[in-house]
């Protein structure tokens, strides 16, 4: 990169390693100084949360906001209704519209704890796509926009090339979601003069048509620009867990767990986790990221506050880690640890061991739960379990049991009454 940016959301863009490419840098940075700059990110609504991989790109658009520009939420309540296909291997389960309304109203829970939602001049605005996709005639659609898109560009787009590649279907309905992204950028410089889309680098190709669209209908000059597909130092998609997505929503994935998973970062990922995840100066972000041995954990434990601040608030995150020490340092029962409450009659005469294992999420399947009890890697009040037959009743859980995958992982099981 040897463009030096003028305005200051570019310059957080390349320094903090956000940047994977942009239509025209001096352009987009003469327009950011000139005056606020209305940009969005597309969020289809198949989830009543977002989950760990959006999160550079609402970290993007927080940016944005600090730095005097406008930020736009655009949810996809009308092309949730279709399905990206975007790198896909196969077609997205359809949903209901009032799924897609819930999903929506949850998705804006997370966004609060990043952006400003207000009328004025920089506050964020979450719009939904169903405004203008809803009512649209098929037929004038088709006149209007449909005639300025290239089929055979549309099939170079790598993202629909590797899915003919492997000879896998991809419908009518799901090919039409590119040209309906487009129109997105369309419609949002029209009705809100936004100026910019960000996104995801596999997203490149439909923020370039939208781009192109906006010129032939509008004549207007709009801009795009994307982030690195993140992956984790070992090559792991960024935001997977052991036991699934790492949800933003707390009402999906514990404040706790959600700190265990930063502080579970490799230490080849922390500085770079710490410049993109957390507001830290860069120097600072430069130095943690360079320690070693034990005293990488540090900056672990740092990452994972600053981070779970950012979601969750700073007494969640003081009360995650509080209960981190108190587990693994002490070996005792965190308050804050994820806890599945048993009824009477879910016990009855006992429930078997294999089951709680289940039932707290430590393990998917009563397979995994032997398989984990085998290796040695179960534990029942910081004891090794070694029986997969094991049955627990009433009496045993007269005070909580803690259960144990491993070494970082917990769930406490409580009797109700």
């Amino acid at each position: 990169m040897t463009y030096h940016p003028k305005s200051e959301f570019m310059r957080v863009m390349i320094d903090r390693g956000y940047l994977a490419d942009c239509t025209d840098y001096q352009s987009l940075d003469e327009a950011l100084i000139a005056g606020v700059v209305p940009a969005y990110i597309g969020f289809d609504a198949t989830a009543n949360s977002l989950h760990v991989g959006s999160l550079i790109q609402i970290m993007m658009l927080r940016w944005l906001q600090k730095s005097g520009h406008k930020p736009i939420v655009l949810m996809g309540g009308g092309t949730t209704k279709v399905g990206d296909p975007s790198f896909r291997a196969d077609e997205r389960p359809l949903l209901t519209d009032d799924q897609i309304n819930a999903n929506i109203d949850g998705i804006k829970q997370v966004f609060s704890a990043y952006v400003t939602f207000g009328d004025g001049p920089t506050d964020a605005e979450m719009v939904n796509n169903a405004e203008w996709l809803d009512g649209l005639n098929y037929l004038e659609f088709l006149r209007d926009i449909g005639r300025h898109f290239s089929v055979n560009r549309m099939l170079a787009f790598e993202s629909v090339k590797s899915r003919l590649d492997r000879e896998q279907s991809l419908s009518f309905l799901e090919f039409n979601y590119m040209i309906l992204q487009a129109y997105d950028f369309l419609e949002l410089n029209r009705r809100y003069g936004c100026l910019l889309q960000l996104g995801g680098s596999d997203q490149w190709g439909n923020i370039v048509n939208g781009i192109d669209l906006t010129r032939r209908v509008l004549d207007h000059q709009i801009y795009g620009m994307t982030s690195p597909l993140l992956t984790t130092s070992d090559g792991k998609k960024m935001g997977k867990s052991q036991d699934g997505a790492v949800w933003l929503n707390p009402a999906m994935r514990s404040p706790y767990e959600f700190w265990q998973f930063w502080r579970n970062t490799t230490d080849a990922d922390v500085g770079r986790f710490l410049k993109l995840y957390t507001e830290l100066p860069i120097e600072e972000c430069d130095r943690l990221g360079a320690l070693e041995g034990s005293e990488i954990n540090a900056a672990k434990i740092l990452l994972a506050n600053e981070v779970t601040t950012l979601a969750h608030g700073a007494e969640a995150a003081k009360t995650a880690e509080a209960t981190a020490r108190e587990v693994f340092e002490k070996g005792g029962i965190g308050d804050d640890l994820p806890t599945v409450t048993l009824s009477v009659d879910d016990i009855g005469d006992g429930i078997s061991i294999v089951q709680l294992l289940v039932k707290s999420g430590l393990v998917k399947s009563g397979k995994e739960a032997k398989r984990l009890i085998s290796e040695n890697g179960a534990k029942v009040n910081d004891e090794a379990l070694t029986d997969a037959g094991m049955m627990i009743d009433i009496a045993a859980l007269a005070a909580p049991m803690k259960l144990s995958a491993g070494k970082k992982r917990h769930a406490l099981i409580v009797a109700q009454g």
